[in-house]
């Protein structure tokens, strides 16, 4: 049988150690610094901070939700949420990654939209903090579901829009 020592000096482990960690330390700031720099959307985790993603679009609006609720985004896709998914595409958003999901949903009323006859109100879709999407709704009988952006009063818009009635709800059905 053979027996076999070795002698370790104490500061060259340590040494190589605190190496090992500050590496691990460097690589976790780098890809934790990563992910925050890549996420464009707005982190909408109170209710100020979801006025001020609405007022910094030119709304002026109600400081209060007048309705918050949790609605699930429909699993399979109809022709209906098709159109909708479409105007949120429109705006850099898109509900089908969000399949199945529970979002929440808060709706403000509009106090400055231009030419509205009847309330207007703007829907907010919230998944974890995050805006995925949402809408301003005229609820004229002839009013329309459209983006975020505050229409032209001269010059029809060109983002893409869903006609409603005022008891249609921004999502389709099966959403709620």
């Amino acid at each position: 049988m053979m027996v076999m020592t070795a002698k370790v000096n104490l500061k060259k482990v340590l040494l190589a150690l605190a190496a090992v960690a500050a590496l691990i330390l460097a690589l976790i700031a780098l890809l934790g610094g990563n992910e925050s720099t890549q996420t464009s959307a707005p982190t909408l985790s109170s209710n100020d901070a979801r006025v001020k993603f609405l007022t910094d679009l030119g709304w002026e609006v109600t400081t209060s939700p007048t309705e918050s609720s949790q609605v699930k985004i429909p699993s399979e896709s109809s022709p209906v949420f098709e159109r909708y998914n479409n105007l949120q595409k429109s705006q850099g958003y898109d509900l089908s990654k969000y399949a199945g999901k529970k979002v929440m949903r808060y709706v403000y009323k509009i106090n400055n939209y231009p030419g509205a006859t009847e309330p207007v109100y703007a829907t907010l879709l919230i998944y974890k903090n995050e805006i995925i999407g949402g809408d301003v709704t005229d609820s004229a009988p002839n009013g329309q579901i459209r983006g975020f952006k505050m229409p032209q009063t001269t010059v029809k818009s060109t983002t893409p829009s869903v006609s409603t009635t005022p008891t249609e709800s921004s999502l389709p059905d099966t959403a709620r």
